[in-house]
């Protein structure tokens, strides 16, 4: 008997923790999966549009080059309106496919408030209920008991959670996904034009996305966190707009670089905000913001990264491509490079470099100031 794994959710957006469960669950149960998008799900509100996450949908599961991967649009076009209960979607797949095995993939805290569901004796009855626990996650055994539900073991599952990538606290999403989301402005983009004008937008996905980029093609670990960084660099950038709030600001959390040119300040709002309005917290990202835009000494891999892919991304108005290639074969001396280029080019157009920062920098980095 051939089988079928209905796999629904909001998927606000769908991430490869969702990805990685309907693969395993294919494999194991020799099985094709149906995701099944809901337009009004009952137990949360929804970020975007029902048309935005099913086309992010789409291209994660073109992107995955599945043949066992597919979407019904059922709770789509049927229930125009209406709460999407999972008691009717089992139904709509019992008698398409009457022949079939069904079985019902939900995530481990679903598990926990299934007794919640509307009839969910009869789901259990008419499908076969497996599912994944997170890591650490605690499962109400009873429910498992009690619905015949079956726990796919052996395969370890990100905490990976559409919220956190909502909120830019994860970002294991598919390429085409992400672009999607950059493209379109939603989740943390549209957060980001509360902050920045729309062309220091466009920068700011352009330096994320190449500093991603020079991370993975250095196989580091850090690759998120380079993306992360590089989207939040600028965040600082209107804040100037206020000087009495920006100086104010300087002398309560920066004095000592009260000297500093005016055009720093922002890497140091940037931080403020990316703590207090994204939530940031991670040491290495706060760090690379912090310094972006006029380094420093003893800079960090991150910090390296996020300071050459502000300087070389290729909207710049100047041929970086030997800086972009030079960053993605070594990371270090790429870096080296564009500071040895960035003091050219300040030089060259009466730039004031003239401060303690960029200064340390320039002796620490640049051969001939040794």
């Amino acid at each position: 008997m051939e089988s079928l794994i209905i796999f629904g959710g909001s998927f606000d957006p769908i991430h490869n923790g969702h990805i990685k469960m309907a693969s395993v669950a294919s494999l194991q149960y020799g099985a094709d999966v149906v995701f099944v998008p809901s337009k009004t799900p009952r137990w949360k509100e929804v970020s975007e549009s029902i048309d935005d996450r099913l086309n992010m949908l789409k291209i994660a599961i073109k992107e995955c080059l599945s043949s066992s991967f597919y979407i019904d649009d059922y709770e789509i076009n049927s229930r125009v309106g209406e709460i999407n209960y999972s008691i009717d979607t089992v139904r709509y797949f019992k008698t398409k496919y009457p022949n079939k095995r069904l079985y019902f993939l939900i995530g481990g805290d679903q598990v926990n408030k299934f007794h919640n569901w509307k009839e969910a004796m009869d789901i259990a009855t008419l499908t076969k209920i497996i599912f994944f626990r997170r890591k650490g996650e605690t499962i109400n055994e009873e429910n498992v008991f009690t619905y015949h539900m079956e726990e796919i073991k052996g395969h370890d599952i990100d905490n990976i959670s559409s919220t956190n990538i909502r909120n830019l606290q994860q970002i294991s999403i598919p390429l085409g996904v992400r672009q999607y989301i950059e493209e379109h402005r939603l989740y943390y983009v549209k957060r980001m034009e509360k902050y920045i004008s729309n062309e220091r937008l466009k920068h700011s996905i352009q330096v994320a996305n190449l500093a991603y980029l020079i991370a993975a093609k250095n196989a580091l670990a850090d690759k998120d966190k380079a993306y992360v960084a590089g989207l939040l660099h600028d965040i600082g950038k209107l804040y100037p707009l206020n000087k009495d709030k920006e100086l104010e600001f300087m002398k309560k959390h920066y004095p000592q670089y009260l000297d500093l040119p005016e055009f720093s300040y922002h890497q140091f709002i940037g931080v403020e905000i990316a703590q207090q309005e994204f939530k940031i917290d991670d040491a290495k990202i706060l760090q690379a913001i912090e310094f972006h835009s006029t380094g420093r000494a003893n800079m960090g891999p991150l910090d390296m990264i996020v300071y050459s892919a502000d300087k070389i991304e290729p909207t710049r108005g100047f041929d970086s491509t030997w800086l972009i290639k030079s960053c993605y074969r070594n990371y270090v001396q790429g870096f080296i490079d564009t500071v040895t280029d960035n003091k050219k080019y300040l030089l060259a157009h009466n730039k004031d470099i003239r401060n303690k920062l960029t200064d340390e920098c320039f002796k620490m980095y640049i051969k001939e100031d040794k």
